[in-house]
């Protein structure tokens, strides 16, 4: 391995804008694993400065560090990941995404009308919910969550 293929901790934290000592936390979770110069000291590969920009983007995501450990578990050991490999671990991540989008898109479009809570204080509950008809799908916003209102009483 050429010297400036490898990063020292210091060089890490300022490409990334991580401190050193969240660099030594995400280093015992498990998200970069650096080798040890003869003296002792971290040295980590140039790809560590994505694997670490895709752990700060899947954390403001809302992702867990288990979670994003996983995913990073299955990009190769003893070389770069390619563009193959990213895409391979981001499939998951896209699904969720695009979950979590639908859901934003309800909330946002319908979080003024009716949403299946029970509270039946709109006038549109009147219409939508009807006796609270949505209690019967369980507990909370139902039709935010992804439920309909039933047209049938029945």
């Amino acid at each position: 391995m050429r010297a400036d293929d490898e990063l020292s901790i210091g060089d890490l934290a300022s490409r990334t804008g991580l401190s050193v000592s969240a660099i030594r936390f995400y280093e015992t979770k498990g998200l970069v694993t650096p080798r040890r110069n003869a003296g002792g000291q971290r040295r980590f590969l140039r790809a560590d400065v994505r694997r670490l920009s895709f752990v700060l983007i899947a954390q403001q995501l809302g992702f867990s560090i288990d979670r994003i450990r996983r995913q990073l578990d299955r990009l190769p050991e003893g070389r770069t990941p390619t563009a193959r490999d990213w895409a391979g671990i981001s499939r998951a991540f896209r699904r969720e995404l695009d979950e979590r989008i639908g859901r934003l898109t309800r909330l946002r479009d319908n979080l003024d009308g009716c949403i299946g809570c029970g509270c039946l204080s709109l006038r549109k509950c009147a219409l939508y919910n009807p006796l609270d008809r949505a209690a019967r799908l369980g507990s909370g916003p139902r039709y935010l969550m992804g439920d309909r209102a039933d047209p049938d009483p029945a």
